[in-house]
């Protein structure tokens, strides 16, 4: 079989809309989600940066889960409507091992800031007067960097492998990114070493990280139950809720794809299943926490007015 492997060489993703009618409302849609997710994402971030009530551990890491959505969604959608719009669907090599490179980067460092989250929430409630001590800044912090760092280290190995292997003469992507798993079906030599790996990340990074939310989430539920404030037990079912809300949103559809033998996989399914993690879940994350949280409808309203009386 031949094969090129010239960086130079270009890839043709396929996808995700058809030429017709039908796509172009998909498309209109995806793009409003896009422009969505821009505005309530910023918004987030503006107004947890200029909000002193704030600055506080939980929505230092709200802010930065704001920020990764930011740059999740703006890795894909804005290269796949170009490509809709010019019908010019190639990628470069480089061009697609670093869009490959961010979005691994960005969905492992979610998948372990979405954890902290969860054992943010488990101190403040179940340890409320220890909340200090195990929730400062600084723990706070070296979350934040921690997160970042292991998605890049993840992420780098996953790329550097996807551009160091032979692809054969057929250069089409049958997704709407560049997804590694779907560059390696184009692959010119048995990658099965990599296929492991991939469930070894995924579990490191998105099992392991559910499974601890999921036993955080349950000791917070037990020590909800024996609360004797009727309005602390439903501050505390609201915000378990809408965490667990996101969480099942990014990691159900995420895990399913990638512990998926490739056997089971199929193009369509995980095209459908990757508009979850990578458009819809960085649209309603800020829709979410905005919405069912008190403490951000307040600071908003503080600064609308503040806007308000400057103007006049």
């Amino acid at each position: 079989m031949e094969y090129n492997n010239q960086t130079s060489t270009d890839f043709f993703l396929s996808g995700l809309f058809p030429p017709s009618r039908i796509g172009l409302i998909f498309f209109i849609v995806i793009v409003l989600i896009f422009l969505m997710a821009l505005f309530g994402n910023l918004s987030m971030i503006i107004l947890i940066l200029v909000d002193t009530h704030l600055h506080t551990p939980m929505y230092y890491l709200l802010s930065q889960l704001s920020l990764m959505d930011l740059n999740y969604i703006s890795t894909i959608v804005p290269k796949m409507a170009f490509d809709y719009l010019s019908g010019n669907k190639t990628i470069s090599f480089i061009g697609c091992g670093v869009q490959s490179f961010f979005f691994l980067t960005l969905a492992g460092g979610e998948g372990l800031l979405l954890a902290s989250m969860a054992y943010d929430r488990y101190v403040a409630i179940c340890f409320p007067l220890h909340y200090p001590i195990h929730m400062n800044k600084r723990i706070c912090a070296l979350m934040i960097i921690g997160s970042w760092i292991m998605g890049s280290i993840n992420s780098c190995a996953h790329t550097v492998y996807a551009l160091h292997i032979p692809y054969c003469r057929s250069r089409t992507i049958n997704h709407f990114f560049c997804d590694v798993p779907a560059m390696l079906t184009l692959a010119c030599m048995d990658t099965w070493v990599y296929e492991y790996t991939v469930f070894v990340s995924t579990t490191l990074l998105i099992v392991f990280p559910f499974i601890g939310i999921a036993c955080s989430y349950g000791r917070v539920l037990f020590s909800i139950c024996h609360m004797q404030s009727t309005e602390g037990r439903k501050k505390a079912y609201s915000t378990c809720s809408t965490h667990l809300t996101v969480v099942t949103f990014y990691y159900a559809p995420f895990a399913y794809t990638y512990l998926r033998p490739r056997s089971l996989r199929s193009p369509t399914e995980d095209k459908a299943l990757a508009v979850f993690y990578t458009i819809l879940t960085p649209m309603l994350n800020p829709i979410i926490y905005s919405l069912r949280n008190r403490e951000v409808i307040g600071a908003l309203r503080r600064l609308i007015q503040k806007m308000c009386s400057i103007k006049m």
